[in-house]
């Protein structure tokens, strides 16, 4: 298919846009196969160049001959277009509806975009298994490398190379694949070095209503138990809904069967839940003409808040079970791609000051949801749409978001403590939902092999991790801190996100000075400090000097 095709009108002429925070600016639209692009041909005038991925949903209005585009964007912004001409307006319109919704994921930007930047790190091979397995290794000998799932034999959402338990062997490993949903058997996500203890992810057992076991599977979580250990299996569904996946041939592990092992169920929404939660809150945050109650109304009736607590709160559990108790972990909840990774990622941030570094949240975000794709988060499904277009579908839902959502939270209360700033949040999130890089394309692994991904797009790493970009997203507070970080999530501590939600409804300039004040000032407080070390050096020799003349 030719993009040629799907362009009625590829250019326009006077047409005026209205953007937040810019004053309106006539110019000329053109549209290409990738981009909506708008110029003024003026001096000092910023040019918009919008990724039609990135366009959620778009409405038309029409006075007389002069047509208007409102467009509604996956970041949340809103942009409208004042077209001249009824016809070239539903033209534009047209073209922008059948450009923004391309089916085949091959013509998307990242498979078109070329870096206009030297790539000094190549993003698709920082993180590899076998780098991040030595990190393990030098510890314990106790886990080992399995390629039992080259060219996804067992699992599809599952990489190549798995990390398993020295002591179970690739058939027992084989037998438990079919034990658990979707073939995740359950594996290494994260390795406390402290005491040994480790947080596993898997999916549900398939132990139906006949209340089907499976030996290796209790053999396989079992390995991973000290002697005289217990462990936790906490489930992200309640109790009811667990109970309800027996009849559809899933459910929970039997406590006759895993004696070692108590189980937990904390409740996390999933799906339309989320979705539906993300839209209320936009449109409250996007409505100017509430009152003090109305807001905090509708602040409260999308449950966005109450889903960060939730999610908080069982990260916390699971790191406090690690730390505090000296017990190893299992996470799951049906399929093991949502819910859980949220809390395994977020268990990983609490407790490994790794994690909170640039270099080991991308680390994070490759192990746990990308490239490793131990359980394979879907963010073609996830991110297709955002919080405006009314052709919802049932996979749809804002888990990564959330996810972000919550390490900012976390990041507010130990602003000290994360090498990265609210900026690299942010940028994430942008590209999670429409980006020229291929790093977020795909829903599993399998699928991300089939489109050759490393081999025809660019990774997003490839761009941050350049010296020039990296100085962006480093938070100018960050001192190392090797301990692990208990956040709160009392009510009163979690706060909504104004760096995503209102940076498009109210101007960020005031808080941009006093951060840029701020880095100024941290930085001449370096110069300070390494002016105060090199008199003290002098001073030191001088008292050195004057010891020496004075001695007989």
């Amino acid at each position: 298919m030719e993009f040629a095709e799907l362009i009625k009108t590829p250019r326009v002429d006077n047409v005026v846009l209205h953007r937040p925070f810019y004053p309106a600016v006539e110019g000329t639209l053109c549209l290409t196969g990738h981009h909506l692009i708008l110029s003024s041909r003026q001096d000092n005038t910023e040019e918009l160049w919008l990724l039609h991925s990135n366009i959620d949903a778009i409405d038309k209005r029409f006075v007389g001959s002069l047509g208007t585009i409102i467009i509604k964007c996956k970041d949340f912004r809103i942009i409208q277009l004042d077209i001249p001409g009824m016809e070239e307006c539903l033209n534009i319109a047209s073209s922008i509806e059948a450009l923004s919704t391309l089916d085949s994921i091959t013509l998307m930007y990242p498979f078109f975009y070329r870096p206009m930047f030297e790539v000094v790190e190549d993003g698709w091979h920082s993180f590899l298994p076998e780098q991040e397995f030595e990190l393990y290794s030098s510890a314990t000998s106790e886990w080992r490398l399995s390629y039992i799932n080259k060219e996804f034999a067992v699992c599809l959402s599952y990489p190549p190379i798995v990390i398993v338990p020295n002591s179970i062997d690739d058939e027992a490993v084989r037998k438990v694949a079919t034990f658990r949903h979707g073939g995740r058997f359950p594996v290494l996500s994260y390795y406390h070095k402290k005491n040994g203890m480790v947080i596993m992810r898997s999916g549900q057992p398939l132990t139906g209503t006949n209340g089907r076991r499976c030996k290796e599977d209790e053999k396989l979580i079992n390995a991973t138990l000290r002697a005289g250990k217990r462990g936790y299996i906490i489930d992200t569904r309640s109790l009811n809904v667990a109970q309800q996946a027996r009849a559809k041939g899933g459910g929970f592990e039997q406590e006759a069967h895993y004696p070692q092992w108590r189980r937990i169920h904390k409740s996390i929404e999933r799906y339309h839940i989320l979705q539906e939660s993300l839209i209320k809150l936009v449109e409250a945050c996007n409505d100017q003409t509430h009152s003090m109650d109305r807001w905090l109304s509708k602040l409260e009736t999308s449950n966005w808040l109450t889903h960060i607590k939730e999610i908080l709160t069982t990260a916390c559990l699971a790191a406090q079970c690690i730390d505090r108790e000296a017990a190893s972990v299992l996470i799951h909840g049906t399929e093991g791609t949502d819910s859980t990774l949220q809390v395994t990622s977020l268990a990983q941030i609490i407790l490994e000051p790794r994690s909170r570094t640039i270099h080991g949240f991308e680390a994070l975000i490759e192990r746990e949801w990308l490239q490793v794709r131990k359980a394979g988060h879907p963010f073609q499904q996830r991110c297709a749409q955002s919080a405006y277009c009314n052709s919802k579908q049932k996979w749809e839902s804002p888990v990564f978001l959330l996810f972000l959502d919550c390490v900012w939270q976390i990041l507010r209360q130990f602003p000290c403590s994360f090498e990265f700033n609210e900026h690299f949040l942010i940028t994430l999130f942008e590209h999670v939902y429409a980006s020229q890089f291929g790093t977020f394309l795909g829903n599993n692994e399998s699928e991300r092999c089939k489109l050759k991904l490393q081999q025809k797009t660019m990774s997003l790493w490839s761009w941050v991790n350049q010296p020039s970009e990296l100085s962006k997203f480093t938070n100018p507070l960050f001192e190392a801190n090797n301990f692990v970080i208990w956040p709160s999530v009392a009510p009163q501590s979690l706060q909504l996100w104004e760096g995503i939600f209102l940076r498009w409804n109210r101007s960020s300039k005031y808080l941009d000075e006093a951060y840029e004040e701020m880095v100024n000032i941290i930085e001449y407080n370096k110069e300070l400090q390494a002016k105060v070390n090199i008199l003290r050096r002098q001073l030191a020799e001088l008292e050195t000097g004057d010891g020496m003349q004075e001695s007989p």
